[in-house]
């Protein structure tokens, strides 16, 4: 989620001989980013300067700060969401928890989800974490933000699809299912990760609950950053709520199961713009799926070095440098 609050699908993905997959890597990344900022280039061409001179009035200042705040807001969720995951007597709590999810957090700025991975599973060993009980929860905390992400995309769906409401019904009762029946959403989970022979355990269903509310919080929660980007570009007030807040969640998903690029880049943008474009100009939507990418970064980037600084200040209080004795008064101090 934010911050969702985001967390190795790549150990979903069937496995491609080395060269293969560094070839892919190498090849499509660029060819799809650029794609995507062309198409956001051509997009902007007509309302897009306009758009970008709105937020530079003095009345969209507060709607810019509301959404940093949401956003950060969301992120806080998204780390109790996860946290709840680790099984309990190896729970791992406030800035520890802080800092293992905001350091996973920054890896997702390089393409593909088994950094994330790697760095949960080192962080928590070093806070007494067995490395099988991380990679469950870590696993686990994906497969449920896509589940909580796509139900909290649907918001999107009225204005993009109207009058044809009622096919949401379906997607709408898979998710309050797997809310009543938490099985349903990590018993292929479990059996995927015994599949690649990793020890589960899984959570209980009162944890698994608890995530799942969590993270459909998050993802309301920091949707709205783009709903005050909207606001700020003068869109409509209930009808952009919905849709702003339908179209993060939708485009968080989508760009997270793209991979081989760092997080989504290009293909989020274009997922928002689409999305936005039902109450906003295609121009204006741009413009709007553009300053959530930048909300975003700062955001995580200034959150997760707080964080970091303040677990290093931290340590260093525990177990500050050991000083020399001082010496009686008036004897000489000795140098080596």
């Amino acid at each position: 989620m934010s911050g969702a609050p985001d967390p190795a699908a790549s150990a979903a993905r069937p496995a491609l001989p080395p060269a293969l997959d560094r070839m892919l890597r190498r090849f499509l990344t660029p060819v799809i980013v650029l794609a995507a900022l062309t198409g956001l280039v051509l997009l902007l061409r007509d309302e897009g300067p306009a758009a970008a001179r709105a937020f530079a009035r003095a009345e969209a200042v507060p709607l810019l700060a509301a959404s940093v705040a949401v956003y950060l807001a969301g992120l806080l969720l998204a780390v109790h969401a996860w946290r709840v995951l680790v099984p309990g007597e190896h729970g791992v709590k406030g800035l520890t928890a802080a800092r293992i999810f905001f350091l996973g957090q920054l890896s997702k700025y390089v393409p593909g989800r088994i950094w994330g991975l790697l760095t949960h599973v080192t962080q928590g060993r070093a806070a007494g974490v067995p490395g099988a009980r991380m990679t469950s929860a870590y696993v686990l905390t994906l497969a449920l933000t896509v589940l909580t992400g796509a139900g909290v995309s649907l918001l999107a769906a009225p204005a993009a699809l109207p009058g044809h409401w009622p096919w949401l019904l379906l997607p709408a009762l898979c998710f309050l299912a797997c809310v009543v029946r938490p099985a349903l959403a990590t018993r292929p989970v479990t059996a995927l990760l015994r599949l690649f022979r990793q020890t589960v355990e899984p959570p209980s269903d009162r944890a698994v609950r608890r995530a799942i509310l969590l993270a459909v919080a998050s993802w309301l929660i920091s949707g709205l950053h783009l709903w005050f980007l909207v606001l700020a570009l003068d869109g409509p007030l209930w009808s952009g709520l919905t849709t702003a807040v339908g179209a993060f969640a939708l485009a968080a998903v989508v760009s997270s199961l793209a991979v081989i690029v760092p997080d989504g880049w290009g293909v989020r943008e274009l997922t928002i713009t689409a999305a936005l474009s039902t109450v906003l100009p295609a121009g204006t939507a741009a413009t709007a799926a553009i300053a959530s990418r930048v909300v975003c970064v700062v955001a995580e980037l200034g959150s997760s070095a707080v964080v970091l600084a303040w677990a290093r200040l931290r340590r260093r209080a525990a177990h500050p440098t050991a000083q020399p004795a001082p010496t009686p008064m008036g004897e000489p101090r000795v140098h080596p």
